[in-house]
């Protein structure tokens, strides 16, 4: 075999398996940083770098996947009611077994399952939505209408959760969406403006979509390399990083399964699992040390880990299945 073979089979296998490599990739690369101490001193830099290139790959692959899809497919879908409905009815149901629970020991572990079900979906699931042959569209709408759920149930009841001084309700809920919309929306409405003022520029660009894919790996590995960071360097107790690791765990399992169910009815299994089970962790995990006990945070690290490796097997299966 020649050296364009090899290279043809080492490419290949970077295709076939993005999601697993950018997830080992991620760890590895943390657990070599911080194993020489001698790299410890451009840390701020390399902090610096990855708080840039994140968004900025987050915005071109959304910007890539949006092309794809018309403004008229963003129509709301049955299957969105009744996941809103899922996600508002559980995150409000553990908010309110803490509320006339305060002083047990084990309230960070409910703080970690209302982080993970309102969590909203993750900008980045229309690009594994595709890959699985799901509605981008469908999901795309539903990411939107769950940041507009989640900027108004957050601030409502967390404060009955932990009550803290200066912050509102308003306060709260533009701090949520302010956070969110702009890597949202930003890229929606610029693929837009190409899609009807560039329509040539519009054609060439889906040529590349499929690229959005594997920046989203590059992403993914930055986002697991912080990950890493927050569990290697974290303060919480062993017992409760478990309990934490384990409500993660079922709270992505369970999400998974009821939206593969719930959109079974409505031929869209595919679509509306990706949409409650794929979160936006690092809105978990902002929202966790923002209104809640930053030792809950830690929910959003671990969920982070496990939804990516349900991925990374449904990609599995969808190339093992025959064309």
């Amino acid at each position: 075999m020649g050296i364009s073979g090899i290279a043809d089979r080492v490419i290949g296998f970077i295709k076939a398996w993005t999601l697993p490599i950018a997830i080992v990739s991620g760890v590895v690369i943390y657990l070599i940083y911080d194993s020489i101490p001698a790299l410890h001193a451009a840390g701020p830099v390399l902090k610096g770098i990855v708080g840039f290139l994140q968004p900025a790959l987050i915005f071109v692959m959304l910007f890539l996947s949006f092309c794809r899809v018309a403004p008229k497919d963003l129509r709301p879908r049955k299957w969105h009611a009744w996941l809103l409905l899922f996600q508002g009815i559980g995150f409000s149901f553990f908010a309110g077994v803490e509320i006339l629970l305060p002083e047990v020991h084990w309230k960070v572990l409910l703080e970690g399952a209302m982080l993970c079900l309102i969590c909203p979906t993750a900008t980045a699931a229309a690009v594994v939505t595709g890959k699985l042959g799901g509605d981008m569209s469908g999901i795309i709408a539903y990411t939107i209408l769950i940041n507009i759920v989640a900027a108004v149930l957050v601030p409502l009841l967390v404060p009955l959760v932990h009550p803290a001084e200066g912050i509102s309700f308003l306060t709260a809920s533009s701090l949520i969406l302010a956070r969110v919309f702009p890597m949202l929306i930003a890229p929606c409405l610029l693929a837009f403006l190409v899609r009807y003022l560039m329509p040539h520029f519009h054609i060439w660009l889906l040529r590349y979509a499929d690229a959005a894919f594997y920046l989203w790996g590059i992403a993914l590995m930055l986002a697991i390399l912080m990950t890493t960071r927050s569990i290697v360097h974290s303060t919480t107790p062993v017992v409760y990083q478990a309990g934490l690791a384990i409500v993660s765990l079922l709270c992505c399992a369970l999400q998974f399964w009821a939206g593969k169910r719930i959109g079974k009815r409505y031929g869209a299994k595919i679509t509306a699992g990706q949409a409650l089970g794929q979160k936006n962790t690092v809105v978990a995990i902002w929202m966790g040390y923002t209104f809640m006990t930053p030792v809950s945070s830690i929910a959003g690290g671990f969920y982070s880990i496990w939804h990516n490796i349900y991925n990374s097997w449904q990609l599995y299966k969808a190339r093992k299945r025959p064309s």
